[in-house]
């Protein structure tokens, strides 16, 4: 019986190790499509051409899975977890309204207009949440 539990506590530590170093590759990855996105497309072989509309909306989706997963969580989670999603969100948001701005000179100005305030929005009413829970 002790040995079944051992067994078990080793597989969830392989398991949390390997977490982890998935998280560590999606925030690298994650760093390098925000600093250089152009290359990552490159590198990704979603440099456009042909198949620039697949590429479009291969990343289309990956946003919305990313916008599915942390509303969720935070429709389903905890007062603790709530706080914590807050944060990652006030983060996701921030970071696209910078996206949104540093992306003006290539699309056109209602284009640029609608992700930031949409993103600015967002990311004000996490910073108001934030700001709300570290008052408590």
């Amino acid at each position: 019986m002790a040995d079944a539990k051992e067994d078990q506590d080793q597989k969830r530590d392989r398991v949390d190790d390997l977490m982890l170093h998935l998280a560590r590759g999606r925030v690298a990855l994650g760093a390098v499509a925000l600093a250089a996105p152009g290359l990552t497309a490159r590198l990704t072989g979603m440099g456009g051409g042909k198949d620039g509309a697949a590429s479009r909306d291969l990343v289309t989706r990956m946003f919305a899975a990313r916008e599915i997963a942390l509303g969720a969580a935070y429709l389903i989670g905890t007062d603790s977890d709530r706080r914590l999603l807050a944060r990652l969100g006030l983060m996701v948001d921030s970071l696209d309204t910078l996206s949104g701005t540093r992306s003006r000179k290539g699309l056109p100005l209602p284009i640029t207009a609608a992700a930031v305030v949409g993103a600015g929005g967002c990311a004000a009413l996490g910073a108001a949440k934030v700001a709300k829970d570290l008052i408590r």
